[in-house]
């Protein structure tokens, strides 16, 4: 919103900024794997490696790797922490935070706190619409991967995507 305010010959016009801001983020202070600006994922089981660590968590988090166009990454985002079995995740956001960060592409990841890896039909949807809105954007949805006790899904190697 405008406020315009006069003084003299001149007029003073001040508008709201939106400038995006980083900010150091600890996950889980016992986990020994750091996930560094920079790192290069080459395989579903890299991820699950790195993100095991949410099979901790007692209610789903959704997050996305946020990608540069060498596929190294950019930054992390917490898109939602969710209940026992589901998170609400919107496009919107996730292009949101994906825009302001400058990706050029994105991984998703979730976990089940059932530990049962197997996509729901929620999965499923979530993850059309999050490809639908990054191809509309110029953003690439990399994969989706969704961790269980001991053991993943990929929606790549599925082929699911």
């Amino acid at each position: 919103m405008t406020t315009p305010r006069q003084t003299g010959n001149s007029r003073t016009i001040r508008l709201k900024q939106i400038k995006a801001v980083y900010q150091q983020f600890t996950v889980n202070e016992a986990n020994d794997i750091y996930l560094r600006t920079g790192t290069r994922f080459t395989s579903p089981a890299q991820i699950f490696e790195t993100f095991k660590f949410l099979m901790a968590e007692t209610k789903e988090h959704f997050v996305t790797l946020h990608l540069d166009g060498k596929n190294r990454v950019v930054c992390m985002d917490l898109v939602s922490i969710g209940s026992l079995n589901q998170s609400i995740v919107h496009p919107r956001e996730v292009m949101k935070t994906a825009c302001l960060s400058n990706a050029a592409s994105l991984i998703l990841i979730h976990q089940h706190p059932s530990g049962d890896p197997a996509p729901s039909r929620e999965d499923l949807e979530i993850t059309r619409r999050l490809k639908e809105a990054g191809d509309i954007m110029g953003i690439k949805v990399l994969d989706h991967i969704i961790v269980g006790d001991g053991e993943y899904t990929s929606f790549v190697e599925r082929g699911l995507m």
